[in-house]
């Protein structure tokens, strides 16, 4: 089509508030396989259809991954994350145990252990979701890196033999606080599930769960990554302190994230308890982007 042709598909995507409605019809053009199927998908994105969703894909981090409807989309700022947790996992200098929790459909985990085979470092990659549909679109992403993925709550679904053995723990927890969910954007608040938006009165709710045991799943010197928003996170690395992990908290104004980081000291005692359960079933810096 040339741009004559594409002007007034142009125009329809502003006027619903399309911020990027160039760049918008393009892909829906490019993802159309006749003017029927253009006419839907262009009907569904002026509705609220998140256009990831509509596409079958997003990019994140230079990567293709697919999403599908029902599937929370990976936020382009949660590439801090992931780079905080590569530039750790550099310094190991050997394979990497990782777990990406709350993975959704993977993205997380791929750019990780894909960024560190550029590097000739190889990574143990386990991730886990509680939503159905992530796991199918997680298992489709992470199949080129050997992953193993896992449906089931939190810890409950990761294999025992990890316990104390994971490196980085990549945690892209739910922390929009339950009484902001209605302030979201309607493709967020509409089209992705609200366990993987809801993070509970303080948003922190989640958090709270995993840094309770992240001492007793984290190597000696292991690390668990999480984003939050500013104002979350001084409070989310006092509840890492208070769970025995040295926190600190990394933020990138650019990408307009927030990244709470807690180690594992290399002393730390785990519970004998727990340990035959699994067994027998701040510093803020401000960083740019590289």
């Amino acid at each position: 089509m040339t741009a004559s042709d594409t002007a007034p598909l142009v125009a329809r995507l502003r006027a619903a508030g399309c911020v990027f409605a160039e760049d918008e019809a393009a892909l829906l053009l490019s993802a159309a396989t006749d003017p029927a199927h253009l006419e839907a998908l262009v009907t569904q994105r002026i509705a609220g259809f998140p256009l990831e969703h509509l596409l079958g894909w997003t990019d994140f981090r230079g990567l293709r991954v697919t999403v599908a409807p029902g599937v929370f989309v990976p936020r382009q700022r949660t590439g801090f994350l992931v780079e905080q947790a590569v530039t750790l996992a550099r310094t190991l200098g050997r394979p990497v145990v990782a777990l990406d929790m709350c993975c959704g459909c993977g993205a997380l985990g791929l750019a990780f252990t894909k960024e560190l085979a550029q590097d000739g470092i190889r990574v143990e990659l386990t991730a886990t979701d509680i939503e159905p549909a992530a796991i199918v679109c997680a298992r489709e992403n992470l199949a080129a890196v050997n992953a193993h993925v896992v449906e089931g709550d939190l810890f409950d679904a990761v294999p025992p033999d990890l316990h104390g053995r994971v490196d980085i723990l990549l945690a892209n927890t739910p922390y929009v606080p339950s009484d902001h969910i209605r302030d979201m954007p309607p493709e967020a608040r509409d089209h992705e599930p609200r366990r993987a938006l809801d993070g509970g009165a303080d948003g922190l709710d989640v958090l709270r769960r995993i840094a309770a045991v992240a001492c007793d799943w984290l190597a000696p010197g292991g690390h668990l990554l999480v984003e939050e928003s500013e104002e979350q996170a001084p409070v989310a690395a006092d509840i890492m302190r208070t769970h025995h992990l040295a926190a600190r908290i990394v933020e990138c104004e650019d990408m307009g994230a927030t990244v709470v980081i807690g180690t594992r000291p290399p002393d730390f005692a785990t519970d004998p308890a727990v340990d035959e359960f699994t067994q027998g079933n701040t510093s803020t810096q401000n960083e740019d982007p590289q």
